[in-house]
């Protein structure tokens, strides 16, 4: 049986690919690519063989393209580096295509499309969960500043390894072989063996190629949060023909992104994870030529009359004539006074398979009585000795539903404890319990990991204003902006705000941060694929204003 990473393309491809590269041979074997290229060339194999290399031990053969094979990963639509090295046998024929001829490929011709994509897509998703390797972390799993590193490379499926300095030998042993110290932690080794001492997130971004650097120009739409409704927005604005540019502080996926199993959403019957469904959304914007680069944190929005200039971190400023607000809504902290002391040392923002590993065997908390709640209660019990989860009402049901309600009374080791609130961690530097308010009356649990999944706060901070609010900071858009809150415009003059516009013309907002949006991973996605329709008919009435 055939493995679907590798399929063969068949001879009306090839001439079709030919069309677009180069036939070399090589009288040697030779190297096409390196580990860390950032910018490489796609190779279909006409005669010989290409191998793939280990980075770290360059006789170790990943994987070999034979003929009517072809190189290449999910990078080849980013800036991403690549992860292995690649070299053409003695003798071997290869048809070279450089990467901005293989988007054009692949936006135009659906049917290599498909074969390079799904390859690709797999190969991503084996290295990432059978491959042990990539860029090496080392640091303390108790360490607030190592889990930010490992959380962000996490959820950017970036491949990497981790070496807990508290029990690794091979961790203290690179310690002491690089003359490093317990202070320098954490470190960063990619994979040519540069270290890199307590890197920002934005260094780490810029190292994996995440972060990117894109042309200073006016685009069609700015996309500000890639969640489900931006990355729906992303997918459909750049299938459509528009330029567009999509940020993220953080990661693909927002709030869903955090979810271990979505089993609701439609065409999904046994359920496919936040995290997943988010990297094939971000894939398949990219697949139609949308640049997504993170971290990207919007800052500040202006507009002229004629567009839009986002401030955003990393010393960016992005023009836009639309600009669709996707940047959704954030859990709420618990309301203790040493939180922060503990955040990233025992308390999370989302239950991932990085987490589960720490909880083995460990008690673990849940606040919250969502949907992402519910989730992560049943995710943790297949590793946790018992799960506890927290609600301040008395009706599990209230906000979550039924078929993950059933399913964590059904556990034996999950705990419902309602009415209850979280009033004080304890920990020397990890927290090792929690006190609990449950009808007034407290009790100690020795919960070492509590995952807090509680309220919707709107991220609308970068907004100042700009834009018409509630008082809770949701957006408002269509019928909700009043006569009032209207920018005073030609536009406004002749209509109304459309359904997902706000009060300035041409501000668009999708999701969980657009006040009346139902808090759904469907609907999000619904909104930001109708989005696209209504900035077109902006898009034209803007051209008619100013010609």
């Amino acid at each position: 049986m055939s493995d679907p990473r590798f399929p063969v393309l068949t001879q009306k491809q090839i001439n079709t690919l030919k069309e677009f590269g180069t036939v070399i041979t090589f009288e040697q074997e030779t190297v096409l690519f390196q580990v860390g290229d950032s910018a490489y060339d796609f190779y279909v194999v006409l005669d010989g063989e290409i191998y793939m290399k280990d980075a770290n031990d360059d006789n170790h053969i990943l994987a070999i393209h034979r003929i009517n094979e072809f190189t290449g990963d999910s990078s080849m639509l980013s800036n991403r580096s690549i992860p292995f090295s690649a070299y053409a046998s003695k003798g071997a024929s290869v048809l070279r295509i450089k990467p901005d001829i293989l988007k054009e490929i692949i936006s135009k011709h659906s049917g290599i499309s498909d074969v390079l994509l799904s390859a690709f897509l797999l190969r991503q998703e084996v290295m990432l969960k059978e491959l042990s390797g990539g860029i090496k972390v080392i640091g303390s799993e108790k360490s607030k500043e190592t889990y930010i590193l490992r959380d962000f490379m996490d959820k950017n499926h970036i491949w990497h390894s981790f070496l807990n300095i508290d029990v690794s030998i091979e961790a203290k042993e690179l310690l002491v072989s690089f003359n490093l110290s317990y202070t320098d932690l954490p470190i960063i080794i990619n994979m040519s063996g540069e270290i890199y001492k307590n890197p920002t997130i934005a260094e780490l971004a810029r190292l994996t190629g995440v972060l990117m650097d894109f042309e200073d120009t006016i685009f069609d739409v700015l996309v500000v949060g890639a969640g489900p409704s931006g990355l729906a927005a992303s997918v459909y604005a750049a299938s459509e023909g528009l330029s567009v540019v999509t940020i993220d502080g953080n990661a693909p996926g927002g709030q869903a992104g955090k979810s271990t199993k979505i089993e609701n959403y439609l065409g999904f019957p046994s359920g496919i994870s936040g995290h997943d469904l988010a990297n094939r959304a971000y894939f398949q914007a990219q697949k139609f030529g949308c640049t997504i680069s993170i971290p990207h944190k919007a800052e500040k929005v202006e507009y002229n009359g004629e567009y839009f200039t986002l401030c955003a971190s990393n010393e960016k400023h992005i023009k836009a004539k639309s600009i669709i607000a996707a940047t959704g809504a954030e859990y709420r902290r618990l309301p203790v006074d040493n939180l922060e002391a503990f955040e990233g040392r025992g308390v999370f923002y989302s239950a991932t398979g990085m987490n589960a590993s720490a909880c083995k065997n460990e008690l673990v908390g849940v606040v919250g009585g969502g949907n992402s709640a519910g989730q992560a209660a049943l995710f943790l019990a297949d590793h946790a000795a018992e799960v506890h989860v927290i609600i301040r009402g008395n009706d599990l049901g209230d906000k979550m539903s039924d078929y993950l309600v059933q399913r964590i009374y059904s556990s034996p080791n999950i705990m419902v404890h309602k009415n209850s609130n979280v009033v004080q961690l304890n920990g020397a530097h990890h927290l090792q319990y929690l006190v609990l308010d449950t009808d007034g009356k407290t009790q100690i649990i020795a919960i070492t990991n509590l995952f807090n999944f509680i309220g919707a706060k709107p991220c609308t901070e970068w907004l100042h204003g700009i834009v018409a609010m509630d008082d809770q900071g949701f957006i408002h858009t269509g019928a909700d902006v009043s006569e009032a809150e209207m920018t005073p415009c030609s536009i406004f003059e002749q209509r109304k705000p459309q359904f997902l516009e706000g009060s300035i013309p041409g501000f668009f907002a999708v999701g969980d941060v657009r006040k009346g949006s139902v808090k759904r991973v469907a609907s999000a996605v619904g909104e930001g694929s109708m989005a696209i329709s209504q900035v077109h008919r902006y898009l034209a009435e803007l051209k008619m204003t100013v010609s």
